[in-house]
């Protein structure tokens, strides 16, 4: 039992030294795996992102700016104002030339003077103050310190789709005003922009105002209303995604169990804010999955090791134990063991009512055969009597090596008249087999002490009734069995 005890409270320790190296292990690398690519995606993936989406957008959102920018100084506009509008077919005839030029959805000029809205089609209107529909160019006209704003407004020239304009400042030689001149592009047109973004980067990407409104978005976005100061998460950062910095911010947040890091920047051309945003959840999932499938490698091989050590030690305990109980010259059961039989035999005897025997024997004049053949064929003739005592006796007896040159026997469901005979027979085997010593040769015989448990006497006092049969043999000539009297 204590063996047993101890042989698990061994594999408990390996169990929590192997399950806590492996899952210290996986962690360290996991959380170093995950610090690594949030460190990489905030430093240099997405200030690259940003970056290459901010080129793309001087390319496609930025070029009606420039566009506008040139038809507000081309002088032919300035000149046309200034000479009195004459002859508007020219100026109807150059915006429609910039729209099928440039590709916007709407290009247009309102003068000053005349408060007339030309576009590619001819004179749409009159802007006239007052109007909320014109409220824009009012605005415009008061500016200070910019030449020119981004509006977003239905287009009455486009069917009332929702555009966005580039309205800029048209002023004279002398830089008074004169006019505004610009182009417009749908929001489905800006929208796909971002989708082709969205798409490429697999980013969030979105525009918000001064205010902090989302402006424009991509459709991943598109549920989104409202300004970024109410936005779960990126309201604790909106404040620090405002500041009017044209070169990147990088931030972060987190929102719904997701790690969000952001890149921002104002764009002065437009007015608004680039924002991108990368959940770095997505990121670390292979890492989590590789975390998981480490945990489950790292399970297996604790198994397979405890599987290992559990049939080591048990191979090794049941060596043990055939060491501890074994003797080893004859591969007999050794004292010690059968003292532990004993016990439970007896008590089995005494249970069932059943008779139970013992035979004590030795080998006469051994020390004979040492002195003349030498220790080595003393125990070729010790391993010789174990083995035919072992053939002699019953399959459910039980032969023990006593010690030196003296065995016993354990008869189990035996009287000691069948004990007697047993004991007969095996001195008859014994004293009649050939050992094969060189000469001079030397008998090998035994003499025996046969007795039967008597269930009212101890275990001492009924090995003691066999020693003395044993005795009463030797001194009666020994090569012979005497039974204990009842």
């Amino acid at each position: 039992m204590r063996l047993f005890s101890i042989k698990y409270r061994l594999l408990i320790w390996i169990t929590l030294i192997l399950a806590a190296g492996f899952c210290a292990t996986s962690l360290a690398s996991y959380i170093s795996s995950r610090d690594a690519i949030e460190q990489g995606i905030s430093e240099q993936t997405l200030p690259l992102t940003g970056d290459n989406i901010y080129s793309e957008i001087q390319k496609d959102i930025l070029r009606p700016v420039f566009i506008s920018s040139l038809m507000a100084h081309d002088t032919f506009v300035r000149d046309w104002i200034l000479g009195g509008e004459k002859n508007p077919e020219q100026i109807v005839r150059y915006l429609s030339e910039v729209k099928k030029k440039y590709g916007t959805v709407s290009s247009f000029l309102i003068s000053e003077r005349s408060r007339a809205y030309y576009y590619a089609g001819g004179t749409l209107k009159s802007v006239r103050a007052g109007e909320p529909r014109d409220a824009w160019f009012f605005r415009l006209r008061a500016l200070a310190g910019a030449d020119y704003e981004t509006n977003v407004d239905f287009d009455m020239a486009n069917r009332d789709s929702m555009t966005i304009f580039i309205n800029h400042r048209v002023l004279d030689y002398q830089g008074k005003f004169i006019g505004a001149t610009g182009v417009g592009l749908t929001l489905d047109t800006m929208g796909g922009i971002l989708d082709r973004y969205q798409a490429r980067f697999r980013r969030n990407i979105y525009f918000v105002d001064g205010a902090g409104n989302i402006v424009l978005s991509g459709k991943t976005m598109r549920a989104v209303r409202g300004s970024i100061r109410s936005l779960p998460g990126v309201s604790a950062i909106a404040a620090r995604i405002l500041n009017r910095d044209s070169h990147p911010t990088h931030l972060g947040y987190r929102a719904e169990k997701a790690n969000m890091l952001v890149n921002s920047r104002f764009i002065p051309e437009l007015g608004w804010y680039l924002v991108v945003e990368q959940n770095v959840s997505d990121e670390v999932k292979p890492v989590q999955r590789a975390f998981v499938l480490n945990l489950a490698i790292s399970f297996a091989v604790t198994l397979l090791v405890l599987a290992i050590t559990l049939l080591t030690v048990n191979r090794f305990q049941r060596r043990l134990e055939r060491v501890a109980s074994t003797d080893a010259l004859t591969g007999l059961l050794n004292r010690k063991a059968l003292e532990l039989m004993f016990r439970n035999t007896i008590l089995m005897s005494k249970r069932s009512g059943r008779p139970l025997a013992a035979i004590l024997f030795d080998i006469d004049f051994f020390k004979q055969v040492n002195d003349n053949h030498g220790h080595l064929w003393g125990d070729t003739v010790i391993r010789g009597v174990a083995d035919i005592a072992r053939e002699v006796v019953r399959e459910s007896d039980v032969v023990t090596r006593w010690g030196g040159e003296e065995y016993l026997i354990l008869l189990n469901d035996c009287t000691l008249a069948q004990a007697g005979a047993i004991a007969e027979a095996l001195r008859r085997a014994v004293e009649e087999h050939d050992f094969g010593m060189p000469a001079p040769r030397s008998r090998v015989t035994i003499s025996l002490g046969v007795a039967e448990y008597r269930h009212d006497e101890g275990e001492s006092t009924f090995f003691s009734r066999a020693d003395s049969a044993l005795y009463q043999a030797k001194n009666n000539g020994r090569n012979r069995a005497e039974l204990s009297a009842q």
